[in-house]
């Protein structure tokens, strides 16, 4: 179906505003997914603040092609746009419910931090934990040799005892 000059002059409009106020943008490759589960699917994006829409490869292209440093990823199928002001929310979200809908949804590449990247690195990027995570990993860390300490002078205090 044709879209209209002026539809198009609008989803340029959009996706550079995308381009301009997203920290992170991810293109995925979207096959035969029923409309439940897409509706299912952009509810819990919004609700993780990650926006999704579905724009023409010639339009992406135009929109985020010159933009960014870096080769822009072979966007080949049906192509959607998942963007965020927060650096990994698109690429976890996504990653996540392409484990729901392993044939129907995958990571084909994406922009971090104002360069395009792979899908082996977008990948990458999805595969680091939560900001809640990492901060208790920061704090075990940190709180490893004093609890080992405190068992070692335990340990004296029982001998001594």
């Amino acid at each position: 179906m044709a879209i209209t000059k002026a539809k198009k002059q609008d989803i340029l409009a959009k996706l550079e505003t995308v381009r301009d106020n997203s920290e992170s943008i991810v293109f995925v490759h979207y096959k035969g997914l029923s409309v439940a589960n897409t509706t299912a699917m952009r509810k819990e994006l919004r609700e993780k603040g990650v926006g999704y829409f579905v724009a023409k490869k010639t339009l992406m292209t135009k929109a985020f092609g010159t933009t960014f440093t870096g080769q822009m990823p072979n966007l080949d199928g049906e192509i959607a746009v998942a963007f965020s002001s927060d650096a990994i929310a698109p690429a976890q979200s996504i990653k996540e419910f392409s484990g729901k809908f392993k044939d129907n949804l995958a990571i084909v590449g994406g922009v971090f931090q104002g360069v395009f990247k792979s899908k082996e690195e977008m990948v990458e990027i999805a595969s680091i934990p939560p900001l809640q995570v990492l901060r208790g990993m920061f704090v075990n860390i940190i709180n490893s040799p004093i609890q080992g300490l405190v068992i070692s002078l335990d340990a004296i205090a029982q001998k001594k005892a």
